[in-house]
């Protein structure tokens, strides 16, 4: 497999990697999938593709999650040795996505290191693997996430994967995102806000600016009005 030089990482995102997965050598060889001998000489000469090695790693999480706990802290590890030499981000992508629902301290780590991938791409996944594994640091790790990312897909997807969690600790940060400039966040996180509160006061931003300075104080309210437009 052809490895990127680590510089163009950014080391200190990818530290908490490191110091979970350390050491990793030792781990065994996980087998090349080939249909042909042609396709065993292009790999050798070309090395695998994106495709290739997402299917290979896919197949080998599959037979982890069979295995026992042994079977996916090893997994996981390989994996944390795979992501830090992978130079494309689709593959990174795919390997959160196989990586979310694994509870070992590689795999956490895996996810926290992505939110600082330098592809968009990567960090998305990892906002949507933090949601798979939820909890208190996900919404953490959420929040974090959409108040620093510079590029605003990310945000977005930040946003709406605290919705998904339906966690009230999510409230404030989403109740800030409603006074966001960009329509776009606002918009996102009236989505957000709907799905967490279990109200539908609309989309209308100013309602649910309302509603986030004082939730409790408008509960009764609310549900009265809720019962009255199921009549009609």
């Amino acid at each position: 497999m052809r490895r990127m030089n680590l510089s163009r990482w950014n080391a200190a995102a990818w530290l908490a990697v490191i110091a979970a997965c350390l050491p990793l050598t030792g781990c065994r060889a996980w087998k090349k999938l080939t249909t042909s001998e042609k396709t065993l000489a292009e790999e050798r000469k070309y090395g695998p593709t994106a495709d290739q090695r997402i299917e290979e790693l896919a197949a080998d999480a599959k037979k982890a999650k069979a295995g026992g706990h042994a079977d996916q802290v090893e997994f996981t590890r390989k994996l944390a040795e795979e992501v830090l030499g992978e130079h494309d981000a689709r593959v990174r992508s795919a390997i959160l996505e196989m990586v979310a629902d694994f509870d070992t301290p590689a795999a956490k780590a895996i996810c926290t290191g992505a939110l600082e991938d330098p592809d968009e791409r990567v960090r998305m996944a990892a906002c949507s693997a933090w949601r798979k594994r939820g909890g208190p640091e996900a919404v953490e790790h959420l929040a974090t996430r959409y108040r620093t990312d510079r590029e605003i897909d990310v945000r977005l997807r930040a946003l709406r994967e605290l919705g998904e969690l339906g966690d009230k600790e999510a409230v404030p940060v989403l109740a800030k995102a409603l006074e966001d400039s960009d329509p776009a966040v606002q918009y996102r996180a009236v989505g957000a806000l709907k799905k967490v509160s279990g109200r539908d006061l609309g989309d209308d931003v100013n309602k649910w600016r309302e509603w986030a300075a004082d939730p409790a104080g408008s509960a009764a309210e609310w549900s009265i009005a809720e019962e009255f437009r199921k009549l009609f």
